[in-house]
């Protein structure tokens, strides 16, 4: 399995032909790819993207919302900023959703190097 962030997810529907993208297309033709409930979320919130949206989603397993996610992303993000970097709350949802379930996550956004770094996020 393998979870794609938002931004990953944006250029797959706009038809950006990069490594991300082709990485998507092969875990969608698989059954590997998986979406964290953020995502899903920022991804709806795009009103250009909506039918997409809603086939995605309909084709790929959310991650569930573990005991504690709340508390534990909380305090991830606490742990980011206090390092002195920029920690976005959907970000932190993110990345706790795929420390959670042990999936590593695809992304371009080189802010989930510092929750590799201090929560243990494995990076596609």
């Amino acid at each position: 399995m393998i979870a794609a962030d938002t931004s990953v997810i944006i250029d797959f529907f706009q038809g950006r032909e990069t490594t991300c993208t082709r990485q998507i297309r092969y875990a969608l033709d698989r059954g590997m790819l998986v979406l964290p409930p953020a995502s899903v979320t920022e991804l709806f919130s795009n009103h250009e993207a909506r039918k997409d949206v809603e086939e995605l989603v309909a084709a790929v397993e959310i991650l569930s919302i573990t005991s504690d996610y709340w508390q534990r992303a909380g305090l991830l993000r606490a742990k980011i900023r206090k390092s002195g970097h920029k920690a976005t709350l959907g970000d932190a949802l993110i990345a706790q959703s795929c420390i959670d379930h042990s999936v590593p996550l695809l992304t371009t956004d080189t802010d989930f190097r510092h929750y590799a770094k201090a929560g243990g996020l494995k990076l596609a």
